[in-house]
């Protein structure tokens, strides 16, 4: 007995000192352990992807691609085999599961000596741990800082939340972060469209993905998939004929279908940046936002395509700025030409070097290996480029143009382009290209929301991110005098007031030079109905308005057109000679379209986060029984429009009419031939530095700017009407396609009186032309003469 007493105060003892030891074991490693409590609150990295308006993929944003599926949500099969292979009795222990740790110390013990690899028994809690929580140290202490965090998180956290940071955290190889971006990645399938057999592989993955590598490593591969399987069945929850089903089943991976994504860099790196702006980086590229944009994809393409045909035809008639470089073009001249640097901005243009020259044609080899022929019609516009815009003698043959080695980029010409159909033993037909040093920019935006449906930067992403729509500050020109036109309409003034158009001389203030301002065309052209100042640009005119209003007025409009901020008080502002951009000038003129109601320039139509709530929202105007189930046989419930008002609509549109003149007689003439009903205004700055064209159809309002990025003469007559004019008809013409000319909407009040166009009163038998003119109540003209030199009263 006494035997056994003193042996039972041993083990008591050594009891003791074991739970002692393991309580200061506790203690000692779980102190200082990273706060469990934040796994609440967590939610992994996920994919931010940015739509169009067409819902169209733009753009996507990740540090890792990962789809966050929530447990619920996910497929009963998934989860039971990651559970199979993982940590079958997840829902029975409380954290560590002791029997498991037990079978594999037993099983290392029998595998030391024999080069086995070790065990661990680590559960999905204790992953979680260390995912989250640790670092992948292989060491006792480690494991122990595992074991303590576990048993804590088990206490904070239900199974299933535990479950689900798991399954979406995961990585599992081919950059698949989570169950849900595996199953896309190696299958091309959604979770709940996997097969036995492919759930199994998934789950055969979390322990080392890259060793089971279902081509590199395929029998691997196989091996641990049926084992997964095997335990699936040894859990019953899958019966043995599905399971020998499964390992028959061979192991097929599939590529992800391709994306397809619509184009529009420019207007996607504004959007980015204008995500940063309101949630920062770790939002943009963790926070699994979806945003879906304003961008149109048909308007975009064609205002790429308008921007950018347009650059090219600027760009010829300046001539050839000759080849990228030279090469022997003698055989073997393949490795030579690949050694040819691809310009940016290439774009689909291919590289080619000239092997050979006649009176006809240059002879060309491309990259492929195959031969062209560039036809002497294709290379007429060659002219060899020198300073000041001057370019030099006519082409007469090819090698006017080119020579033998010349590294060049080409296009192939579909064959009923070509002027010169090849013949069956002739290589097909190449066009000469060249990348434009001029550049510009072209945006479109609905005129009564404010969203931009279209925004090109410039010729090339791949040449320039710079955006010259929201970066590059201008000077307008022409472009801002509707700006002062409407002041001037608002101070009393109606579009057949007279102004003379007649030489200036402004006093600037003491030390400064006089100034003499002058229309393009130094001529003066004497008084002139008000409207004549737009349709023709008139720059004298203007000032004169300028004058008689204030600069302070005219600085005041252009802050509520949101053109200028604090616009600078000298006359020479009124011809556009501040600074400002594409989009805040397109911006502005939608407000005249639009009737004079306020708009701000808009990108995101909406933004929701990784759970479907939506946290921004560009429309937030209030809808009062917008419930669609209370509409049936109602009427469709009014949105109130709370828009303010930057003018009244009875000047708004007086100003669309007189621009309406520009297209129908004035600068912009060149637009006619479309046959929409169309307005606008053309700019271009001194010594033809800028060129620009801002217009509008009822619906939809578009701008282009078109200039060197280092500010340089665009060249001899190279204005507004030129150069931006036909980008916008281009534009124009591909997004009105196949739609009615619809009139632009006349406000209440305005009437449209038969005048005189050359001298704004009452049309007589003496009249040669007579126009339409829109008019508040009470200012219409009421009498006629047979000559603007019989008098009228007007500003001098």
């Amino acid at each position: 007995m006494r035997i056994l007493a003193v042996l039972s105060v041993l083990f008591l003892l050594t009891m003791a000192a074991a739970g002692g030891g393991l309580f200061y074991l506790l203690h000692f490693y779980g102190r200082g352990l990273p706060d469990y409590q934040q796994l609440a609150d967590y939610e992994p990295p996920t994919v931010t992807r940015v739509h169009a308006g067409d819902g169209r993929l733009l753009a996507e944003y990740a540090t890792e691609r990962r789809i966050f599926v929530p447990v619920s949500a996910m497929p009963r099969r998934v989860i039971e085999a990651f559970l199979s292979a993982e940590d079958k009795n997840f829902y029975r222990h409380p954290g560590v599961d002791f029997t498991g740790v037990a079978r594999a110390l037993l099983r290392n013990i029998t595998s030391i000596g024999k080069g086995k690899r070790l065990q661990g028994a680590s559960t999905i809690t204790q992953q979680v741990a260390k995912n989250f929580l640790l670092t992948n140290e292989v060491s006792i202490e480690r494991k122990v800082k595992e074991a303590i965090l576990a048993f804590r998180i088990e206490k904070a956290f239900s199974k299933d939340r535990i479950l689900e940071l798991y399954l979406n955290e995961i990585y599992l190889g081919k950059g698949s972060y989570g169950v849900a971006a595996a199953a896309l990645n190696y299958f091309n399938k959604s979770l709940d469209a996997l097969t036995v057999a492919e759930t199994a592989y998934l789950a055969a993955l979390p322990k080392a993905p890259n060793n089971y590598h279902p081509v590199r490593y395929r029998e691997a591969a196989i091996e641990r998939r049926n084992w997964v399987i095997d335990r699936m069945a040894d859990e019953a929850y899958i019966d043995p004929d599905e399971a020998s089903r499964a390992k028959n089943e061979p192991l097929i991976t599939e590529r992800l279908d391709p994306i397809e994504y619509a184009s529009a860099d420019y207007f996607t790196e504004a959007v980015r940046r204008r995500l940063i702006g309101l949630y920062g980086e770790n939002q943009l590229y963790e926070g699994g936002l979806s945003v879906r944009t304003t961008v149109d994809p048909r308007l975009q393409a064609a205002a790429e395509n308008a921007l950018r045909d347009t650059l090219i035809e600027y760009d010829r008639r300046h001539g050839w700025r000759g080849a990228l470089g030279r090469i022997d073009a003698s055989a073997g001249w393949g490795p030579r030409l690949k050694g040819v640097p691809a310009p940016p901005g290439q774009g689909d243009w291919l590289l080619a070097v000239v092997l050979a020259l006649d009176g006809r044609a240059a002879y060309i080899g491309l990259l492929d290996g195959s031969f062209g022929r560039l036809p002497l019609e294709e290379l007429l516009w060659a002219r060899t480029w020198k300073k000041g815009q001057r370019i030099g003698a006519k082409i007469k043959t090819p090698a006017d143009a080119l020579a033998v080695g010349d590294a060049v980029l080409v296009e192939r010409l579909a064959a009923d382009e070509a002027d010169d159909p090849p013949a069956d033993d002739q290589p097909p037909l190449y066009g000469l290209r060249q990348i434009p040093e001029i550049s510009g920019a072209l945006v479109a935006l609905d005129p009564h929301t404010g969203r931009v449906l279209a925004m090109v930067g410039g010729f090339s992403y791949d040449l320039s991110e710079f955006n010259r729509a929201t970066q590059a500050k201008r000077q307008p020109g022409s472009a801002f005098k509707p700006i002062v036109y409407m002041a001037a309409l608002d101070g009393g003034f109606t579009p057949s007031s007279i102004v003379d158009d007649a030489p200036i001389t402004i006093d600037q203030g003491p030390d400064k030079p006089k100034w003499k301002p002058a229309n393009y065309t130094t001529k003066f052209y004497g008084r002139a109905p008000l409207r004549i100042g737009i349709e023709k640009s008139r720059n004298l005119m203007t000032v004169r308005l300028a004058r008689f209003l204030g600069m302070e007025t005219i600085a005041d409009y252009a802050k509520r057109f949101g053109v200028a901020d604090e616009l600078p008080l000298y006359l020479p502002m009124a011809l556009g000679a501040g600074e400002t951009t594409l989009l805040r000038m397109v911006t502005a003129y939608a407000m005249i379209v639009n009737g004079g109601r306020k708009v701000d320039a808009a990108l995101i139509e909406r933004i929701q986060d990784r759970h479907g709530r939506t946290i921004y929202r560009r429309d937030t105007r209030p809808c009062i029984d917008c419930q669609a189930d209370r509409w049936r046989n109602q009427e469709t419930p009014r949105v109130a429009d709370g828009r303010p008002r930057v003018i009244g609509a009875d000047t708004a549109y007086q100003m669309v009419w007189i621009m309406r003149g520009v297209i129908e007689r004035g600068t912009g003439r060149r637009i006619r031939s479309l046959g929409k009903t169309l307005a606008g205004k053309t700019g271009t700055t001194n010594k033809n530095k800028d060129a620009w064209f801002i217009g509008f159809s009822p619906d939809l309002v578009a701008g282009v700017f078109i200039g060197f990025d280092r500010p340089r003469p665009l060249g001899y007559k190279e204005t507004g009407s030129r150069v931006a004019v036909p980008a916008f008809k281009r534009f124009m013409a591909a997004a009105l396609a196949g739609k009615p000319a619809t009139p632009f909407r006349i406000p209440r009040g305005v009437r449209l009186v038969r005048v005189d166009g050359d001298t704004g009163l009452l049309p007589n038998a003496a009249s040669e032309r007579v126009i339409l003119e829109a008019f508040k109540p009470g200012t219409e003209p009421t009498s006629s003469i047979a000559s603007k030199e019989a008098g009228a009263e007007g500003l001098y």
